[in-house]
């Protein structure tokens, strides 16, 4: 499993990075969730909550990219461990809105069934500096 899981996250967030930087297709991304895929997101993010399936990942994915109009990694650290995979990244997202260029680092615990991602837990190292990159003019 620990090549399937690799080969799908990698996968995964070139197709996320894509879409959010240049406007890509949701189904690229879709391709490597489960049916019965869960986003968890901070609740103090405007984007909080718990997006559930392939239709609740779409409409995180929009209010993502109507805040987010760039997202890129400088740097992705793996642990694996069978179906689990823990991700951290240092990376910069741009804000729409303000225009505003936010470089932070985040944790995710991401779960795996049958090669697809089932699970996404991210914890943000300051979940205000992202609220404030996105509500600056």
């Amino acid at each position: 499993m620990t090549g399937d899981a690799m080969r799908t996250l990698r996968a995964f967030y070139a197709a996320e990075a894509a879409y959010l930087t240049e406007g890509g297709e949701f189904e690229a991304m879709a391709a490597y969730l489960a049916p019965d895929v869960v986003m968890y997101q901070a609740p103090s993010l405007p984007y909080g909550g718990e997006w559930v399936g392939h239709e609740g990942f779409r409409r995180f994915v929009a209010v993502m990219g109507e805040n987010w109009d760039g997202l890129w990694f400088d740097e992705q650290q793996f642990v694996v461990d069978g179906e689990r995979v823990v991700v951290f990244s240092r990376g910069r997202l741009r804000a729409r809105q303000s225009g505003r260029t936010l470089k932070t680092s985040l944790l995710q615990w991401i779960s795996f069934r049958d090669g697809l991602i089932t699970e996404f837990r991210p914890y943000y190292l300051d979940t205000s500096a992202v609220s404030s990159a996105l509500s600056e003019k």
